[in-house]
């Protein structure tokens, strides 16, 4: 049996409504936001870390939202109360889109990203994926491109020494995501050639909890009357067989999508919701029930989301970028979570 036709049986067995009403054993509570970053035209598509005791926050600059001078600018924080420039990374005759940031077994910054060779603003252009590397999180290596345009590797994450992504493509090269690793996160490798195929899969994060078990959140784009709703994979090693869940259609089109394992074994997810308006939203992901629901909405509007997450002394970090205040700017917003009474 393909892996097609596993998800498939997966996801109609594991099938549910709507968690966005369900009540989730936390409350989320914004207790400070900023505006970080607005020196660019546009201003979008964040990640953030925290690494060698200082926050690293990565986005993307440029004229527009797609246009052929996107770079990657890296600031760097102490304590999130000031931020300075460390990097601004460019690749010639490309557009550098979409930054995420990790940290390599051997303790070095990893960034990836998308890459396309756009001639003009605006235009529709295969997008593949490149790579940089950083001891410092100032000096960066030349970004390398490791994934042919049209498939793009959209973020890594790394679990016991090696780097898991998932590739989307779009036109021919789609509607599919495909598994790969790399031991090194510049030679990728097949893992599984179609990991999920129903709808218009797109943008993934996967990270790792208990036991190794993988979890992968899925944005799903809307490919003529199939389902757009955002869905859960579930995995255990080798992660070869998935189970599906469907978050429902409170989640359609959940772009920049993130997740992060908090304490007491909670997981937050942030993406772009669109009840009452387009925001950038933070929900509770219950990994056991396949289900999700929204906790809180950032102050948010218009061109937004994106988010990056950490959880540090108590506090969880968002990284963001919105157009609700005029032009798109970075934001970063401190949130308090906390479980329930009787919880």
């Amino acid at each position: 049996m393909s892996s097609k036709q596993l998800g498939t049986i997966s996801l109609l067995l594991t099938f549910c409504l709507s968690g966005a009403l369900a009540d989730a054993p936390v409350t989320a509570e914004v207790v400070e936001v900023s505006k970080i970053w607005d020196k660019a035209p546009h201003n979008a598509f964040t990640d953030l870390l925290r690494w060698n005791d200082r926050f690293y926050c990565v986005f993307r600059e440029g004229r527009g939202h797609a246009c052929t001078d996107g770079k990657i600018r890296v600031l760097e924080s102490k304590n999130t109360d000031a931020w300075g420039s460390a990097a601004l990374i460019a690749l010639a005759g490309y557009d550098l889109r979409d930054a995420h940031v990790s940290v390599t077994p051997d303790g070095r910054l990893m960034l990836i990203g998308g890459v396309a060779a756009r001639k003009k603003d605006n235009q529709s252009t295969p997008t593949g994926t490149f790579v940089s590397f950083s001891e410092d999180g100032r000096k960066w290596t030349k970004p390398r491109i490791v994934t042919k345009p049209g498939r793009w590797l959209w973020r890594v994450t790394w679990h016991e020494a090696k780097a898991y992504g998932v590739s989307y493509g779009g036109g021919e090269d789609g509607p599919y995501i495909d598994l790969r690793t790399s031991s090194d996160g510049e030679s990728f490798a097949m893992h599984l050639a179609e990991l999920f195929a129903q709808g218009r899969p797109t943008e993934v994060t996967l990270r790792f909890g208990a036991g190794g078990t993988c979890y992968a959140l899925v944005r799903r784009d809307r490919l003529q009357n199939e389902s757009s709703s955002a869905v859960l994979g579930v995995s255990t090693p080798d992660y070869v067989e998935w189970r599906w869940h469907d978050l429902g259609e409170n989640f359609n089109g959940f772009g920049g999508p993130n997740l992060i394992e908090i304490p007491g074994g909670h997981w937050i997810a942030a993406g772009r919701m669109f009840d009452g308006g387009v925001h950038t939203a933070l929900t509770y992901l219950d990994v056991d029930a396949g289900t999700m629901s929204k906790l809180t909405k950032l102050p948010s509007g218009g061109d937004t989301s994106y988010p990056g997450l950490v959880w540090h002394e108590k506090m969880l970090y968002v990284s963001y970028y919105s157009s609700h205040e005029g032009k798109t700017s970075i934001y970063l917003a401190k949130v308090k979570v906390s479980p329930k009474a009787g919880r």
